[in-house]
């Protein structure tokens, strides 16, 4: 078995910058994965990490879950991919569409990028519009109406979009308008001003770890439903985390439209967009020909082993008491971080709700992408740094929890919280 030193060299070599996409633990601190099991990773020299990165979000019951590698092993045995509709997929669907409250029909994708994408394409056949407009700060995937002022570091004013990527077409800053979130005042505005050119409205409900302010969405939903704009819904974050109906569940607004990942498909690549039918009719294939027609195809499109990796996860999610279990892991984390917090006098906010929050240091409240900031992005650094020094691994901006972390995982998380706050 090579060493991971030598797997580290040889990622360098043939992987750019010798990662996967943006993810980086910092100098002296790359590893490579050996395996996931439940809560925790191992890397190449058998070092243990407690696991709130999570794969991004989509390990909700952790790695390696038996129901799910049960799942897999008997899908296996039948075949891997068909590109033609199996009984998988549709089981699947039926459950998305018994389970969201905005879904009659759903489309699958392999991602959650193509899932926004071909959300906001879908939209602009059914609207016969070509802007969208989406919120400053809010990640959508990395297409390219909506890499645009996700991480600006000196925001135009609004409307404007700032494109965050290289290779961006400057024609596309004519197509994307862009609104401060949490602001219902400037973004009805926007909406009265622009209805007429947009196709749709896309926001996380959820951004990044910023909750909804009290009457944001629902305002947001009724300036949206009095022009004829369709609103959807990001959910790849959110879809099945925070409720099994999502956040629309979860906070009680429903969209027209929305795009579902990560935990959907229990850690297998599959996405899709889930409405009503009289906007999904656009991607049917009769179609074909005619104005209306929305072309949308993917080698792995509802691949079956996906799907059935998805079927059990959500058997395990609809079990009686789950969600109470998850918010009550994540409420005792995020607590005992805001402690650590106060006890050591730092000034710090801890952001979001109990599945997946995290820490920004500024006094500021955080309530849209321009409070963020004014945190200390390198304070941020040094933490999930040190974190990762004892033994804990996150994403840069998220603390994802999991069904699979225990009492005893809780404990020792705090611990060393504690302990990275007491040095910074």
């Amino acid at each position: 078995m090579s060493d991971q030193t030598d797997l580290l060299q040889r990622a360098a070599r043939v992987l750019p910058g010798g990662v996967l996409g943006s993810h980086r633990s910092g100098p002296g601190l790359e590893f490579v994965v050996r395996e996931g099991r439940g809560a925790y990773l191992w890397d190449m020299s058998g070092r243990r990490y407690l696991d709130y990165l999570l794969g991004s979000g989509p390990m909700l019951l952790g790695h390696a879950h038996p129901a799910v590698v049960e799942a897999v092993q008997r899908q296996m045995e039948r075949g891997t991919s068909y590109f033609v509709v199996n009984e998988p997929a549709i089981r699947l669907a039926e459950e998305i569409v018994a389970a969201v409250p905005c879904a009659e029909q759903v489309r699958y994708t392999s991602s959650g990028s193509e899932a926004t994408f071909f959300a906001l394409r879908v939209a602009r056949a059914y609207r016969k519009r070509d802007k969208v407009m989406k919120f400053e700060g809010g990640f959508h995937g990395t297409h390219d109406y909506v890499l645009m002022s996700v991480v600006p570091r000196s925001p135009k004013a609004f409307p404007a979009p700032m494109a965050d990527s290289a290779g961006i077409p400057h024609a596309i800053d004519g197509e994307v308008l862009v609104a401060p979130y949490n602001d219902l005042a400037t973004t009805e505005a926007l909406i009265d001003a622009h209805h007429d050119e947009l196709a749709a409205v896309i926001v996380e409900p959820y951004q990044r770890t910023i909750p909804p302010a009290p009457g944001f969405l629902e305002g947001l939903r009724r300036a949206t439903h009095r022009h004829g704009v369709p609103l959807v819904f990001d959910e790849i974050v959110t879809g099945f985390r925070f409720a099994y109906g999502g956040a629309q569940e979860f906070y009680k607004v429903v969209p027209d439209l929305a795009a579902f990942g990560k935990v959907v498909a229990g850690g297998f690549p599959l996405a899709c967009i889930a409405g009503p039918a009289a906007i999904m009719r656009h991607f049917d294939a009769a179609l074909e020909g005619t104005p209306d027609y929305v072309w949308q195809a993917g080698t792995f499109n509802g691949n079956a082993i996906a799907a059935a990796a998805g079927l059990a996860t959500l058997a395990e999610l609809r079990k009686p008491g789950t969600y109470e279990r998850l918010f009550k892991t994540g409420a005792r984390l995020k607590a005992g971080l805001q402690a650590a917090v106060t006890k050591h006098g730092v000034a710090a906010q801890v952001s979001g709700e109990p599945p997946v929050f995290d820490l920004f240091f500024t006094d500021r409240p955080v309530v849209d992408y321009r409070a963020t900031l004014t945190a200390d992005r390198a304070k941020i650094t040094r933490f999930n740094q040190e974190l990762l020094r004892r033994g804990a691994v996150k994403a840069v901006n998220k603390i994802y929890v999991s069904l699979a972390h225990s009492e005893a995982d809780v404990e020792e998380t705090l611990g060393i919280f504690d302990e990275v706050l007491s040095c910074l």
